[in-house]
């Protein structure tokens, strides 16, 4: 697969121009192919990477989004077992608006702003979407210093359109006023300030 990237000098965001966009039908496709289930051990294992990380500074009871469920929603029904109110929201797979227009203490998204084309404006919704104290937490391959792009996995997949370094995520705080900290290899946990 041959793509052009372009690099922001500002921010480091990686992306790939308009042109080499899939077709929402191509995308479902392409994600119908992952073998994301519910019932798979080895994708609950992978998800709780993120959740294990969130849920020390969680309050059972509190509600929650998973932006980017998916075809076969998974942590959200994880949460949900440890006492969290979750909904979902997906583009494809999920297209509830109506989550869209509310408030949650906190909004998961697991491999998911890699396929943002917008990121700015994708950033701002998952910023409006959490109350003043809420949390964005955010599980993506980073493009950490040292890996060889040409090289990397992740940039074969064709719906990965965004490709985020550490400071692109530093970029990501500053601009919405988030503080932010990276726990874990590939995870980042944003907070929105109460005041």
């Amino acid at each position: 697969m041959e793509r052009r990237y372009l690099s922001c000098d500002s921010c480091g965001l990686v992306f790939v121009p308009s042109q080499y966009q899939l077709t929402v039908e191509e995308q479902r496709d392409r994600y119908l192919q992952h073998n994301n289930s519910p019932t798979d051990p080895g994708y609950r294992e992978f998800l709780s990477r993120l959740k294990n990380q969130m849920t020390p500074y969680l309050i059972p009871g509190q509600t929650g989004l998973d932006y980017g469920s998916g075809p076969g929603p998974t942590l959200s029904l994880m949460l949900e077992s440890e006492g969290y109110r979750m909904e979902i929201f997906d583009p494809i797979f999920a297209k509830h608006k109506e989550n869209l227009a509310k408030l949650y203490d906190f909004v998961v998204s697991t491999e998911t702003v890699e396929h943002f084309t917008k990121p700015n404006e994708d950033f701002q919704l998952l910023h409006d979407l959490v109350r003043p104290g809420g949390l964005i937490g955010i599980m993506t391959s980073i493009l950490y210093e040292g890996i060889n792009f040409e090289d990397w996995y992740y940039r074969l997949d064709p719906t990965h359109m965004s490709f985020y370094r550490p400071r692109t995520m530093e970029f990501v705080a500053d601009q919405w006023n988030l503080e932010s900290s990276s726990p874990s290899e590939n995870i980042y946990i944003f907070r929105k300030p109460v005041g």
